[in-house]
């Protein structure tokens, strides 16, 4: 399990935090992934398109020996499993899974681009990515997530909704 990664994970139909546990569970349950941290769970204004619920945001730092490509697909074979269906751009999900990160690469393929190509306008990304780690510099740009960060106007649209560590301390994710 070389390769690190980080991946976003969110929902915003039904169960929302069950579409998030099953997705957790299912990355679990892939012998090639090993999940090293979860961030806490932020709740979202949606983006792009805004007439929707809101969502539910977090991000998880697994090892990997899993190529990008692989990471890919079986991030797309999971969320066809809990059954995301992709009706139009920036739509409402069940669960969406996108990895931001991986290793200290820049990745760009056909159907993939890492680092995630919109993180850096992100902040329900970023938040919870620095949460895990706030010394990360994306690759392609060599700027500190914090500074990425301070740019970005709409921070107050991400809120805290389930702390994983610390005072108010929980476990949505049972092993």
């Amino acid at each position: 399990m070389e390769n690190v990664a980080f991946i976003s994970l969110g929902s915003n139909i039904g169960d929302r935090l069950g579409y998030l546990k099953q997705a957790i569970q299912s990355i679990k349950n892939c012998a090639e992934i090993r999940i090293e941290k979860l961030s806490s769970i932020y709740e979202t204004e949606p983006i792009g398109y805004t007439d929707q619920d809101q969502f539910l945001n977090m991000v998880i730092k697994i090892s990997t020996s899993l190529s990008p490509h692989q990471l890919l697909k079986h991030c797309l074979e999971i969320e066809r499993e809990i059954g995301r269906i992709r009706e139009f751009k920036w739509g409402p999900r069940v669960i969406d899974l996108d990895i931001l990160l991986y290793n200290k690469e820049n990745v760009v393929m056909k159907d993939l681009q890492i680092p995630h190509p919109r993180m850096n306008e992100r902040a329900f990304v970023l938040i919870p990515l620095m949460e895990i780690d706030s010394s990360l510099v994306l690759p392609s740009s060599n700027a500190p997530l914090v500074e990425i960060l301070d740019e970005i106007p709409d921070k107050e649209g991400v809120r805290l909704w389930k702390q994983i560590n610390g005072e108010d301390a929980y476990a949505p994710f049972e092993n």
